[in-house]
């Protein structure tokens, strides 16, 4: 099975168990959230603040895919047209990626081969861009010190410390999701994260993030119901310059919970790669 085929399945199966289980898991929204005059949660009342004024991320959020008509650029693209960030990190980006040679060649290769060596399509854990994209929500739990981001995507688990801690700079053990530090300018939490094992998948598509890169994240939460996230990605072995993708948009799942999503658990996929 190819990865566009089980990519597809998996969604099915996603949206499949989302309308079972929300009649097995009731909302529990907080007491705390603001309601609009018809009883729903107002999604677009003030963003809500932790004791020290900070914007406070906490809550289950789903990606909104906004669209976009323009494809991947290209004669090296394959048959993979596909328009999401999710598939395509560069969509948006006018003339594509600032590639380096060896880098595009790669990800001409991995399009060519469908994907089939995503670290997504062997259960293994997935890039922060990925992340951010995927049709499966992630839940942030916030302190003053610390976020946690739990991914409902192959139960994945990632820290930010925001104690004031410098990133390693004595060669770190790397990490699939890097190592993170985050501070605050204004309302907008910064996030940068380096320390990345080498091989990386920044979308579905292949496009490379080596050991040397590091990726800045610009996360606002701009009411109660509403994140908007900034990602550059700096990585010099990869690509001719630093870049921006196009803004990533997400929105609140009022007292909605991650569900049990283990990867592994018949997992029939990868005994029929080639």
């Amino acid at each position: 099975m190819g990865f566009q085929s089980r990519m597809a399945g998996t969604c099915a199966v996603v949206a499949a168990l989302s309308a079972s289980l929300s009649a097995q898991w009731p909302l529990h929204p907080p007491s705390s959230a603001p309601v609009a005059p018809g009883g729903e949660i107002n999604l677009t009342a003030p963003t809500p603040r932790m004791p020290d004024g900070k914007p406070d991320l906490s809550g289950v959020w789903q990606t909104v895919n906004l669209g976009t008509t323009q494809p991947i650029v290209g004669a090296d693209t394959g048959p993979l047209g596909r328009t999401s960030l999710f598939w395509n990190i560069g969509n948006g980006i006018e003339g594509d990626l600032p590639f380096q040679p060896w880098a595009r060649a790669l990800r001409a290769e991995r399009v060519a081969a469908n994907s089939q060596d995503n670290p997504d399509a062997h259960c293994l854990p997935i890039g922060i861009t990925q992340l951010h994209n995927h049709p499966q929500p992630r839940k942030i739990v916030q302190t003053r010190d610390l976020i946690v981001i739990l991914y409902e995507a192959n139960a994945g688990v990632r820290q930010i410390f925001l104690d004031g801690r410098a990133l390693p700079r004595n060669d770190p053990q790397p990490w699939w999701f890097g190592y993170s530090i985050g501070r605050w300018e204004g309302d907008t939490l910064v996030v940068t994260s380096s320390c990345f094992r080498d091989g990386a998948w920044l979308d579905i598509n292949g496009s490379p993030l080596t050991n040397a890169g590091t990726i800045t994240e610009h996360i606002r939460r701009v009411d109660h119901g509403h994140l908007e996230i900034d990602v550059t990605v700096d990585d010099q072995k990869a690509y001719t310059r630093p870049w921006t993708a196009r803004t990533i948009h997400q929105q609140l799942m009022p007292g909605d919970e991650l569900i049990e999503f283990v990867c592994q658990e018949n997992e029939q996929s990868s005994q029929h790669f080639q």
